[in-house]
């Protein structure tokens, strides 16, 4: 098996040992995307619904970068620290998915790195 990384400057480069994200045949694994700024590499200011907006426009930056779209997205895991946010990302989600949607799960976690809110991860299928 031969695997390719996906690398883009449109989403935040990685701050640690690992890939935005690896294709290995059809399927693109995505690492966790955080509310990071490509530009500057700081997490957004905002509530809740503006670090979901920016994690998901990394979430696109990254699957165009592997050369498909989040259309051909088939999982999300969502990861929160607080659970009560959770209509607040669904919502965001909305704004980027359409029916039929992606197998999904939501977890409540104690922290994410550099104090942020949310953090998504995803598995793409091209072709």
């Amino acid at each position: 098996m031969t695997r390719q990384i996906i690398a883009t400057d449109k989403a935040p480069a990685a701050i640690g040992p690992y890939s935005q994200a690896v294709r290995a045949g059809d399927t693109v694994y995505f690492s966790g995307q955080i509310p990071l700024d490509p530009a500057t590499g700081s997490v957004v200011e905002g509530d809740i619904t503006a670090q979901a907006r920016r994690v998901f426009d990394n979430l696109v930056a990254v699957a165009q970068a592997a050369g498909g779209s989040l259309t051909q997205v088939v999982r999300v895991g969502i990861y929160v620290t607080d659970l009560a946010n959770f209509a607040a990302v669904n919502a965001v989600m909305a704004e980027y998915f359409q029916a039929p949607y992606p197998a999904r799960s939501t977890i409540e976690v104690s922290a994410l790195p550099k104090g942020v809110q949310v953090e998504v991860d995803a598995i793409m299928v091209l072709g």
